[in-house]
Order: structure tokens, then C-alpha cells, then sequence
């Protein structure tokens, strides 16, 4: 059992091949992937799982609040292409941007393509119209939730690309910079 105090060992690396393709390949992207969510195929989780995965895609969609955070451990990891969070006060600064830079940010769907004890993985579609451009564009990922004993999430994880991320160089360096520093500019609550 990974130690609670220390979020790394809570990544989890799905395979995006395994996870997203479509029996169909006409249906995948060029990595032989499939990121857009088919509702009607989503696997059934428990109203506690549910919960989990309601407040992360109003978070997604601009709430910001601090009830919606509190599915976050204290000491959780945020990793998607451009930020690198390690506590749930930095995982809070990216999420209290969105209202700063998006006129609109809306969930569009998601499927569940992996429930368990210790993890949900799902696929979502959103849909952010920046406040400079107005022209709406949505984005296809895969969110990989790694919870703890308490069901809170340790690691979470927003692959965008269909591959994994480095954790090494100036990719690693300018996620850092930019999770250790954002919270200066969107100042979500010192209660975070």
C-alpha cells in the first residue's frame, strides 16, 4: 500500500490503446485511439465514484469552488501536458483560471472506461471558448483518477495527445513553473 503521505506512487499510467480503441479502426485517431466519450457506453460506478466524477467535470467547466475541490487529497498531483501540480492549493490555481481565460467552458460527455476501488478513468469531451476569441473548440482526453483509502483522489492524470507525458528536462521544468506559480495570479481560497 502506497505511503498516503506521498502522491507519486499513486500514478497510474493507462495504456490509451487498451483503454480508448475502437473495435471499428475508422473510428480511431491516427495512434490507433478512440478519445471521444460514447455516453452510452460508459460503465456503471457507484454513487461515491459519481460524486468524484461530477465535481471534477464542474471543475473542468469553470465552478472553482472549494465544496467541488474537497474530492482532492491535501497532498494530490494535477499532470496534463502544461501544468504539474503537487498539492491540492496548486491543483486549485488551475482551476480557478479557467473562469479567467474561458468566456465558456462546458462538459459536452464523458464515458467511464475503467471503475475500481482505487481508480476511475474516463473519457471527456469539453468544450472551451477562450474570452479573447470567442470560437468555441472541444477537446477529447482520457482522466485517470488514482483515489486513496479515504476514496479522495491522489494523482490525477489528463492525457491529451493519446501518450504519456515526460517527467524530465524543460517539459517537466515549465509544468512545474507553471503549477508552482499560477496560484499567484488566480488566488484560489488559503483554505485549499
Amino acid at each position: 500500500m502506497p505511503d498516503l503521505d506521498d502522491p507519486k506512487p499513486y500514478e497510474i499510467r493507462p495504456d490509451p490503446q487498451a483503454q480508448t480503441s475502437n473495435p471499428d479502426p475508422s473510428h480511431n485517431a491516427p495512434t490507433n485511439v478512440d478519445y471521444e466519450p460514447h455516453p452510452a457506453s460508459s460503465l456503471p460506478i457507484s454513487p461515491e465514484h459519481q460524486h468524484i466524477v461530477d465535481s471534477i467535470t464542474r471543475l473542468y467547466s469553470g465552478s472553482a469552488s472549494e465544496s467541488d475541490m474537497q474530492v482532492y487529497a491535501s497532498q494530490a498531483i494535477y499532470d496534463d501536458p502544461w501544468s504539474y501540480c503537487d498539492t491540492r492549493y496548486k491543483i486549485a490555481g488551475q482551476w480557478y483560471g479557467i473562469p479567467m481565460l474561458m468566456a465558456k467552458s462546458q462538459t459536452l460527455k464523458t464515458e467511464v472506461v475503467d471503475d475500481r476501488p482505487d481508480r476511475i478513468v474516463f473519457k471527456l469531451q469539453q468544450e472551451y471558448t477562450p474570452k479573447v476569441v470567442k470560437f468555441s473548440k472541444p477537446v477529447n482526453s482520457l482522466i485517470t483518477l488514482s483515489l486513496d483509502g479515504e476514496g479522495r483522489v491522489k494523482y490525477h492524470k489528463d492525457m491529451w495527445n493519446h501518450k504519456d507525458y515526460s517527467h524530465e528536462g524543460l517539459g517537466k521544468i515549465m509544468k512545474t513553473l507553471n503549477g508552482d506559480h499560477l496560484t499567484k495570479i488566480t488566488r484560489p481560497p488559503d483554505s485549499l
